[in-house]
């Protein structure tokens, strides 16, 4: 095998081998491939593009590159993706809804990219929880209480670790390819029977369009499947925050609220949260249509609550986070309302900026050195086509102090548009089958 071979071929559009594609991903482990090759292969890749066969190759191989777990559990063993949005706290829901239905869920998570929040930074806004386990731990939170959600450990796709670093610094981030092998290889990693994949469009996500969300959710579907692993897909809206809460304390709170059984406190993230539970149990041989009754059950009886109480003492949280989040999560010093100018309906959202304005405000990281502030974010945001009068709050501010607070309600006032009434997408815009 030779790097520049496999390079040269895929800069003439040829057809790197699946042997060729297997042996150039163990290589950027192993170091047996330079950075100046990644470099000139991922410019290659995100010019010229691979074959279905190629991606599925590139993907198994940046897979196998480190270690994969091997479960033996009774009960599938499930997960779920989301390409990224702004008040999306699913994984928090969804993680402990499945194990309530007799399913495990070995959630490999990430961190905040950009205006998106990240699954473990909003986990660890809890006191005490780490993300950062053994695998021991991992195993055994996933086997005793039926779902964990943690970081990756640097035996997981070694190969993608090196690649996205190379990626982010030679401006090849955006190719598909080479997205679907970055997320698959981690995800598959774990082992899993079945995914659902929750591929976002709109102003909040980086895909701005459906027609862009429908592109990639395609080529991850074909993916994951081609590599062995059943994977549908939804194309959801992200034309306004998925919940009212931006921010990780916030979006936590909310996320409790609905596995209390108040699904009045976030509507949109509560049906979208069912709906994928349900799509990646009938990927495991359940009716589609009982499952989504069995997983709305699982909440509204406060079975998943307990299921994400578990979770939370066993990786060091409260041991009564189930009855008394509000003493638990940080709160802001600096607390107010960012009042409608004028009257109107809320006609349109600019979901990065919010996102941003959270970031702004420490809840983000800007350089990957930065500390983010679990305290601060925006919450009480009114959805799309909300009539309101001039004065009525249309977001309420958590913010560490007077500047930052000032400066967030501009930015709010900037990404919230007052107008006349508008058409909206639905929140499941597509649904893409194995």
């Amino acid at each position: 095998m030779d790097a520049r071979a496999i390079i040269a071929k895929v800069r003439r559009k040829e057809d790197p081998t699946s042997e060729e594609l297997t042996w150039f991903a163990s290589g950027l482990a192993t170091r047996a491939v330079s950075d100046a090759q990644a470099g000139a292969f991922a410019m290659a890749v995100c010019l010229n593009g691979l074959s279905d066969e190629g991606r599925v190759a590139l993907t198994t191989g940046m897979r196998d590159s480190g270690d994969v777990m091997k479960w033996d559990l009774p009960g599938p063993v499930l997960d779920k993706h989301s390409t990224g949005g702004v008040g999306d706290p699913v994984s928090l829901i969804l993680a402990p809804a499945l194990a309530a239905c007799d399913v495990f869920v070995p959630m490999v998570s990430g961190r905040g990219l950009g205006h998106t929040g990240g699954t473990l930074d909003k986990l660890e806004a809890i006191p005490g929880l780490s993300t950062d386990v053994p695998p021991a731990t991992f195993r055994s939170v996933t086997r005793d209480i039926g779902c964990a959600i943690v970081s990756a450990t640097k035996a997981i796709a070694p190969a993608d670790k090196r690649l996205y670093a190379i990626r982010d610094v030679t401006a090849t981030v955006e190719s598909v390819d080479l997205i679907c092998a970055s997320i698959l290889s981690k995800k598959l990693a774990a082992g899993l029977d079945g995914m659902v994949l929750d591929v976002k469009a709109g102003s909040g996500a980086f895909m701005k369009t459906p027609a862009e969300a429908v592109k990639l959710a395609n080529a991850l579907v074909s993916t994951a499947n081609g590599a062995g692993t059943p994977t549908a897909a939804f194309i959801t809206d992200m034309s306004q925050p998925l919940a009212p809460s931006l921010g990780n304390a916030v979006e936590v709170a909310t996320c409790l609220e609905i596995l209390s059984g108040n699904r009045a406190a976030a509507p949109r993230l509560h049906d979208l949260t069912v709906a994928l539970c349900a799509r990646v149990l009938a990927l495991a041989g359940h009716a589609e249509g009982e499952a989504e009754e069995r997983v709305t059950a699982a909440i509204s009886s406060g079975h998943a609550m307990v299921c994400f109480a578990s979770m939370v003492r066993a990786m060091g949280g409260p041991p009564d986070i189930a009855e008394d989040w509000h003493t638990h999560l940080p709160k802001a010093p600096v607390i107010g309302d960012v009042l409608a100018p004028k009257d109107g309906t809320i006609a349109t959202i600019n979901g990065e900026a919010l996102g941003l304005a959270v970031v702004q405000m420490g809840g983000g990281r800007q350089v990957e050195t930065d500390r983010i502030d679990p305290r601060v974010g925006l919450s009480d945001v009114l959805p799309l086509g909300t009539k309101v009068s001039r004065g009525d709050p249309i977001a309420t501010i958590h913010a560490a102090d007077e500047d930052s607070a000032h400066d967030a309600a501009l930015a709010v006032l900037g990404a919230v548009k007052i107008g006349e009434p508008t058409e909206f997408e639905d929140l499941i815009i597509e649904r893409i089958n194995p």
